[in-house]
């Protein structure tokens, strides 16, 4: 329950920030045009608000709403998720929306995207400046990866060190690496201390998406970080810095090498090798009902090399600017496998985005994941489907090539039927989530 709550206030804090700045863009740019916002809210307030104050002598009334999907500005004449037919129907004022030039309604418009992004690129700027970038090369992962079923079929071996996708170097492991082994042709590893080049097969993201199991993972010893209190790995005497390296005399070289003998151990008792000190010692051990005793294992960065590359406070923003830019590429990258089936089933809701977030409160990583979360609104936002952002800017842009403006009904009934998309959209993501939980 513990780290539920953590996930889900870490995953509302970040939306709140990220749709308080990009309605903060609408509402700044709609001021500047002397354009009347009525409302600036943060969630929304279908029937009732939690939270609402309207300044002394100010147009706009602001409030917290109820229902955590998002939150919007209310501008004046203008045709949007409120379907104020009421106000449209009456003659146009100075003030409205709808009176403004059309290139000046197409800032507004933009406006909240435009946010979202420099608000990324200002926290991964940040994120550089204060943490630095520490990341783990490839190439000194010595025990190689090891790789899910497909990764398996597609020529991969457990142990193989990633080189080279075609012509380009492979040098951290991540969505980029996995995109340039998708799109490539030829993938060079070293496998037992010698370069072999792998012939990619069609398909190899497909099938990885159909397997829902990942590409590859790092391959680690298995040494002991912590133990849990109370538990098998407490109770025979493990401490921290004690390397595993079998189970009942077969040698198992590798951290999923390890979980895979104590799954089919499970309710049992084994026989543990391991070194303490460089010395080899034995233990027996009750393995649980799920296959584990019990202990927290070393990640891949606390065992293998790291490297760092520290930034200047005005060294970070062009940094930061470029990994924003990437992050955003890679994404793009990734959405052309939505509109497949496989790519479609792995579509995830509130559920899927807060399990992003790690269990323990780390500010780091809270402000990574608030940064590519801002890029994703961002480009979701300026997608030309009704309703969103981007719906507004494609009629608009329609207006500034032909000089006619859509006519109001149609965009009215456009409106609800980009709405109706989105909350069909909403309700499958957020049941494919309920569906991976129940089975």
């Amino acid at each position: 329950m513990e780290i539920f709550l953590i996930k889900a206030l870490q995953l509302i804090l970040s939306l709140s920030i990220l749709v308080i700045v990009h309605e903060f863009g609408h509402y700044i740019f709609a001021r500047m045009f002397k354009i009347r916002v009525e409302k600036f809210y943060l969630f929304f307030d279908a029937g009732f608000a939690l939270l609402r104050f309207k300044p002394k002598g100010s147009e706009t009334e602001y409030g917290i709403g109820w229902l955590p999907l998002g939150g919007y500005v209310k501008i004046s004449g203008m045709i949007d998720e409120s379907m104020d037919k009421e106000q449209m129907a009456l003659p146009a004022q100075p003030w409205e929306f709808r009176s403004k030039p059309a290139g000046q309604r197409l800032l507004v418009m933009i406006a909240g995207v435009l946010f979202n992004l420099l608000l990324a690129f200002f926290i991964y700027s940040m994120v550089l400046f204060t943490w630095s970038d520490t990341y783990l090369p490839l190439k000194n992962v010595t025990q190689g990866m090891e790789f899910s079923q497909a990764a398996h079929t597609a020529g991969f071996q457990d142990g193989d060190i990633l080189l080279m996708a075609d012509e380009k170097e492979l040098d951290r492991f991540g969505v980029r690496t996995l995109l340039d082994i998708a799109d490539a042709d030829e993938v060079t590893v070293i496998r037992e201390g010698e370069e072999e080049v792998l012939t990619i097969p069609e398909g190899l993201m497909k099938n990885l998406l159909t397997d829902k199991e990942g590409f590859a993972t790092y391959r680690v010893p298995t040494v002991v970080y912590q133990t849990v209190q109370g538990s098998a790995a407490e109770q025979t005497g493990l401490i921290a810095g004690d390397s595993i390296t079998g189970v009942n005399g077969v040698v198992t070289a590798s951290y999923g090498e390890l979980r895979a003998a104590l799954t089919s151990s499970r309710n049992s008792e084994v026989m543990l090798d391991y070194y303490r000190g460089g010395t080899p010692q034995t233990t027996a051990v009750q393995v649980d009902s799920v296959g584990t005793l019990g202990f927290y294992a070393m990640a891949a960065p606390q065992i293998y090399r790291t490297e760092t590359i520290s930034y200047g406070f005005f060294e970070s923003f062009p940094a930061g600017i470029r990994m924003g830019i990437q992050t955003l590429k890679d994404y793009i990258a990734q959405f052309r496998y939505v509109f497949t089936k496989e790519g479609a089933s792995s579509l995830g809701g509130f559920g899927a985005i807060g399990n992003l977030f790690p269990a323990q409160w780390n500010w780091q990583a809270f402000w990574m994941m608030t940064a590519f979360l801002s890029v994703i609104l961002a480009f979701m936002n300026i997608l030309p489907i009704p309703a969103l952002d981007g719906g507004h800017v494609m009629f608009l842009i329609y207006e500034v090539l032909t000089r006619r403006k859509p006519n109001e009904k149609f965009m009215e009934y456009a409106q609800i039927a980009g709405m109706i998309l989105l909350f069909g959209l909403l309700i499958y993501a957020n049941g494919m989530d309920l569906i991976r939980a129940i089975f």
